[in-house]
């Protein structure tokens, strides 16, 4: 696929039906084709999306113990090849696809084999999905805006049966508050990875703070700004593309808690000449936190400029910000 190549009237209609929302009739794609212009743009920029939320997951020092992978309601299967890239191929046994649309498993299938050429490929049968069996590593992407309450517990019963899940979806205020909803009710179940810094209800939930939900940032490669088929592709499609919002869980059943004293910057912090202000999610729960330039200055350029993913360690006095660190070295795996 190459640009000459995209079938720019199936990515207008692809838009529209994502515009949509919720619970869509049936299957969108219509063929190959369809998925293959999808997979070079609109699941490109999920891509990036998963490279962000893997950066960070390989920061707080985790990586999946499962050799096998299932990718449920796969679209072009980009997830999963973002994940098994990611930790290389040579750690996993297997992966298995399953989309409501036929066509999206054979995309799928047939992506993963060529980028995946020793990794066993299949497409999950009724069987599988049904059974009881314990599963490796859940990879879900994308998908509760458009699932049916029948479904949603379909996606709940594989959840239960893996050893770990990474789940990424838009960083929309509703999505991100679903999302969160389904964090409550596994808490138990799995350790929170990411991107919670505590095991505790979330905050974010609580009565009071209905306007506020979890989202973050992911940049976009430098190069797409100078390449001027992204720049055709995000004026056609009413795309911004500086701003990749996301949520996401990741949740590991044998997995630790998180080291204490580490924050998670919801959103983006706000700069103003001489002072930032973020929110803040810790196990002391949701704070509005300002940093004064003057007290941390070199730190205050960073909340500005960073393109890692935003865990500190603060030094706080209340909601004034003294200093903090960065977790920004990737930790032994």
């Amino acid at each position: 696929m190459t640009w000459n190549d995209l079938d720019w009237s199936a990515l207008d209609r692809l838009r529209e039906q994502f515009l949509r929302g919720k619970a869509t009739a049936g299957p969108y794609w219509t063929s190959p084709a369809d998925l293959a212009s999808y997979d070079f743009t609109y699941a490109e920029r999920i891509g990036w999306k998963w490279d962000q939320v893997l950066r960070e997951l390989r920061l707080r020092g985790w990586r999946p113990r499962a050799r096998t992978v299932l990718d449920w309601g796969c679209g072009s299967g980009v997830a999963a090849r973002r994940v098994i890239g990611f930790y290389g191929a040579e750690n996993f046994t297997s992966l298995t696809v399953w989309d409501h649309s036929p066509l999206a498993c054979d995309f799928a299938v047939g992506a993963a084999s060529r980028a995946f050429p020793a990794l066993q490929v299949a497409q999950a049968t009724p069987g599988f999905l049904a059974s009881p069996e314990p599963l490796g590593l859940l990879v879900v992407s994308h998908v509760i805006n458009e699932l049916s309450s029948d479904q949603v517990a379909a996606l709940i019963a594989l959840v239960d049966r893996a050893e770990a899940v990474l789940w990424v979806e838009p960083g929309t205020h509703d999505v991100s508050r679903e999302l969160g909803a389904m964090r409550e009710d596994l808490r138990e179940e799995f350790a929170l990875v990411a991107p919670c810094t505590h095991g505790h209800s979330c905050p974010i939930l609580r009565p009071g703070n209905e306007r506020h939900w979890c989202h973050h940032f992911a940049p976009p490669p430098g190069e797409i700004f100078a390449d001027s088929n992204w720049v055709k592709f995000g004026q056609r499609a009413g795309i911004d593309l500086r701003s990749l919002p996301y949520c996401f869980l990741a949740l590991d059943r044998r997995g630790t808690p998180a080291p204490e004293g580490l924050a998670r910057v919801i959103g983006r912090a706000e700069h103003f000449k001489p002072y930032a202000r973020l929110l803040s999610c810790d196990a002391s729960g949701l704070a509005t936190l300002q940093l004064a330039k003057r007290a941390d200055p070199a730190l205050f350029k960073q909340l500005d400029r960073t393109k890692a993913p935003l865990v500190y360690r603060w030094r706080r006095d209340g909601e004034r910000i003294l200093g903090g660190a960065a977790l920004d070295s990737p930790a032994p795996l």
